[in-house]
């Protein structure tokens, strides 16, 4: 069994890997987490995913800028295609589907990507559009797929204008869509306010909000 001390010091093996783009300590690091035995859902949500959220804050602060933020994405997203073949699916005996985007203007889907990870991993049937999804294409594939949830994401203050659009128009072509957003700038608050089903701040949040929707009323999708 893992000793606790060693499973802490793999965790802030691989966060320090993504702060510091450095592949090889993270293959180095990957390779010894599997003969360990330390929990593939554990690496990720609390070794890749807290380096990178100390990754943004660098960004932020401007200690790191684009050509930073993309090399640590990259050991990020290394890190994730390895673990998440290794992630226990869970049958919540939820049998959905959900239409999951980054509104248009908005390039950043890494939280996105967790959010689909964690909804698949679920039981969930996702369908990923992508980033810098235009409003049509959301319509487009709603109407086609019938989907019993829309999640939108968004990173940027500069797309929250889109987002709410988006929220608006998938309302008033079928009011009773489902509609779960994230992303940093938004809340709760905001959410609701727009006429969002319902809000999560981070990939865990998203799954139980969704798994709450589901269990709540199931969507009734209509022609327009």
């Amino acid at each position: 069994m893992l000793e606790p001390e060693r499973e802490l010091s793999l965790l802030a093996r691989l966060r320090k890997s993504v702060v510091e783009h450095n592949e090889e300590e993270l293959l180095a690091t990957i390779e010894e987490a599997f003969r360990e035995g330390l929990d593939a859902r554990r690496a990720i949500f609390e070794g890749l995913v807290p380096g990178m959220e100390e990754v943004s804050r660098l960004y932020e602060e401007g200690v790191y800028y684009i050509p930073e933020l993309l090399l640590c994405a990259e050991v990020l997203y290394r890190g994730l295609a390895v673990f998440k073949e290794h992630v226990e699916k869970k049958d919540l005996g939820i049998k959905s589907t959900v239409i999951i985007g980054v509104v248009e203007g908005d390039i950043h889907d890494i939280g996105k990507n967790l959010v689909k990870m964690m909804l698949e991993g679920a039981g969930f049937e996702v369908i990923d559009l992508g980033r810098d999804v235009p409003l049509h294409r959301f319509l487009a594939e709603h109407r086609k797929v019938c989907p019993d949830i829309v999640c939108l994401s968004t990173m940027m203050t500069t797309t929250l204008t889109e987002m709410k659009r988006v929220i608006k128009v998938l309302r008033e072509r079928n009011p009773r869509v489902k509609i779960m957003v994230g992303g940093a700038p938004l809340s709760d608050c905001i959410a609701r306010r727009w006429g969002a089903s319902g809000y999560a701040p981070n990939a865990h949040q998203a799954l139980k909000k969704a798994v709450e929707i589901m269990l709540s009323v199931k969507n009734s999708c209509h022609n327009y």
